[in-house]
């Protein structure tokens, strides 16, 4: 009896397997589909992977954020307009972030506990053609991988108002970047919560 319980337990996992496979699924989250954007829209494309990711999305004249996948709504193509994004503890990446090309509305992103969000992610949104017209307000907490240099790409966002930063331990050189940035957007409100 005792051969067979020794047969029958499993080997142990190799240190790191498991982070590897959870990165392996989060990669496979992010990839994007060209098709499946051309076939239902990019707001609806983009709703599908950030809510695949864990994030949540509003829609233009909604009050409530979606987070349930299956219960995505549906309609016309074209009905549903994102404006705003919540991608708290969410898995999006910069592979994703095709995604983000065709959103006309989004006047909100929340960057939260993001740990694939990292300085080409921040360079990657504000080089969106959309995204420098229509946001507005951005906040970047608790994402480790972000530095000063993720910050200052901001600075194409032309039409941001509001910019929260709070725990990023990777931002140095606060005074220089802060002023940088304030220089090229002077009607941004900057709020810091940084140690």
């Amino acid at each position: 009896m005792m051969a067979l319980g020794t047969l029958l337990r499993k080997p142990p996992l190799p240190p790191g397997s498991c982070r590897a496979f959870w990165g392996w699924l989060n990669a496979v989250f992010n990839k994007v589909d060209h098709e499946r954007i051309r076939a239902v829209g990019p707001d609806r494309a983009a709703s599908e992977w950030l809510l695949r990711c864990g994030a949540l999305v509003r829609y233009q004249g909604s009050p409530k954020w979606q987070q349930d996948y299956n219960a995505l709504p549906t309609g016309p193509l074209g009905r549903y307009k994102i404006e705003a994004i919540n991608a708290t503890d969410s898995c999006i990446m910069y592979r994703g972030f095709d995604y983000l090309d065709g959103l006309e509305h989004v006047t909100d992103i929340r960057l939260e506990k993001c740990m694939y969000i990292q300085d080409e992610c921040l360079q990657r949104l504000s080089e969106t053609n959309n995204l420098q017209k229509s946001l507005q307000q951005l906040r970047i907490i608790s994402c480790g991988n972000v530095t000063d240099k993720g910050i200052l790409a901001l600075h194409k966002l032309r039409n941001l108002e509001y910019l929260y930063l709070s725990d990023l331990p990777g931002i140095r050189e606060k005074e220089t970047t802060f002023r940088v940035l304030q220089q090229a957007l002077p009607k941004l409100e900057l709020e810091l919560d940084l140690e």
